[in-house]
């Protein structure tokens, strides 16, 4: 090799590794997207580094995003096959996203090459007893075509109210504002609402739900406006806050809170009654689209299972379970904003029709179209590629923290809002809203700040497990 090429090789190299170093510092700072482009320039200069690789995927654990974490470390392990950390980062993120029995192959893969490591011993052991409790559940479960819905075995009206209960009450069965207000101010002051009443509301927003279709066309009239929310995570005095910046959903004040209701923060159930309780009173005042955590797996992993349990009963796990499987998976608003939790399609080709026609009565599979509201943050394609199939003027998705609440991309074509600030107590992040007024339909983003709360720290009800491998 000539001197000057030597020389060149040398300083590309030293200019990767210093990106790395500027990374790391990054990382440990909690910046984690700054990180992420920190990692992705070093990459630029040397792409055959397969600790760029894994460190990158780690940075993109810490901010949810499962598939690209899977997708690099995957480019570590192929780099260098006996790169621990390769099969360590893409386990954890299997993990996150409730895939154990994959997981499992990469913290066997971390053991064999690591056979001494305490650690590593440790984190496989707990992984085999995920996948052991996954077997168990699944040789224990009704199939499919025998199983009865929950709401089969429940009559709210037979749940009787204490005289002594002193919280929000439905008269005559019916939902007004009166007691949606009523019951956000207990939450606010960490009261419970009473069992019947919970079972009601969750009970009535499941038949508003099943009959709507996968794809749910919103019409704002012209003069009109239309608010767009992302993530809220249970952080319910957040939620109160968008209220209070905003306004309470109304007929003249519609909502679509775009997914991920629930899990990481403490009060997904406050967050969850609430949304569902507005639904109830005015079902054009507020729209639910499914997210990632609105799933089984998720649930159970992440806190909102606990939490249900805690705070109401198992059959209320049962219960929520099922009318997650009834959210619809995308909006389109006036034929122009096509709205949806997480982003674009793995193939292409699809049309809003084939969304209308997805059976989305179910727990999301591994793979396939019902993806849509689950797995596909890994699957975000060129903008352009969405032209062709959906001749929308604007995308809208959710998912993923961003420093200022939200992102805006191609040309302005798609943004990203998400509506949790302080994501996790930790992420210094702000929250967003999209206010959109029509007939025009541009976008003003609006952000703000976290507010205090009370003194429950996020993941209170998660399951230990998982903290193991974060």
């Amino acid at each position: 090799m000539p001197p000057s090429m030597a020389t060149e090789n040398a300083t590309i190299t030293d200019g990767a590794e210093q990106l790395k170093l500027s990374a790391n510092e990054a990382f440990k700072a909690h910046k984690y997207s700054q990180a992420i482009d920190l990692y992705a320039q070093a990459i630029e200069l040397n792409s055959e580094n397969a600790v760029y690789w894994a460190n990158r995927a780690f940075a993109h654990t810490k901010l949810e995003e499962y598939g690209s974490a899977i997708q690099d470390a995957t480019k570590a392990i192929e780099i260098d096959p006996k790169y621990s950390k390769g099969y360590y980062r893409r386990g954890a993120a299997y993990m996150a996203m409730g895939k154990f029995k994959m997981a499992l192959r990469d913290f066997q893969q971390v053991k064999k090459i690591c056979p001494n490591d305490p650690d590593a011993a440790k984190k496989l052991k707990e992984c085999e007893k995920a996948v052991m409790k996954l077997k168990f559940e699944e040789a224990i479960s009704v199939p499919e075509s025998e199983r009865r819905s929950i709401v089969d075995s429940i009559d709210y009206r037979v749940i009787d109210v204490e005289p002594q209960y002193a919280g929000a009450r439905i008269e005559d069965d019916v939902v007004t504002l009166d007691f949606v207000k009523k019951m956000m101010d207990d939450f606010k002051n960490q009261k419970c609402l009473h069992k019947r009443y919970a079972c009601q509301i969750v009970l009535q927003t499941r038949e508003m739900l099943q009959s709507l279709p996968s794809l749910v066309d919103i019409n704002v009239p012209n003069g009109k406006h239309f608010t767009v929310c992302g993530d809220v995570h249970g952080q319910f005095y957040d939620l109160l806050n968008i209220f209070e910046l905003n306004g309470l959903p109304s007929e003249d004040n519609p909502y679509l809170f775009n997914g991920d209701f629930v899990d990481r923060g403490s009060f997904s159930l406050e967050v969850i009654l609430t949304l569902f309780a507005f639904k109830c009173m005015s079902p054009p005042a507020i729209y639910l689209a499914r997210g990632n955590h609105e799933s089984k797996s998720m649930n159970k992993i992440y806190g909102f299972e606990g939490e249900v349990k805690s705070k109401l009963s198992d059959k209320f796990v049962e219960l929520f379970a099922e009318v997650f499987c009834c959210l619809p998976l995308a909006h389109v608003i006036n034929e122009k904003v096509f709205v949806v939790h997480g982003g674009l399609f793995s193939v292409d080709g699809v049309k809003l029709s084939d969304i209308r026609k997805i059976d989305r009565f179910c727990e999301p599979p591994e793979e396939g179209k019902l993806q849509l509201s689950c797995l596909f943050h890994m699957f975000i394609f060129p903008f352009q590629l969405l032209l062709p199939y959906y001749s929308r003027n604007l995308v809208v998705r959710s998912h993923e923290v961003k420093d200022e609440g939200y992102e805006i991309e191609h040309d302005g074509k798609l943004i990203t809002v998400f509506s949790a600030p302080n994501y996790c107590d930790q992420m210094g992040n702000k929250g967003a809203f999209i206010r959109f007024e029509a007939p025009d339909l541009k976008p003003n983003i609006v952000t703000f700040t976290a507010m205090p709360h009370p003194d429950v720290k996020p993941m209170a009800y998660a399951n230990n497990f998982l903290r193991m491998f974060s």
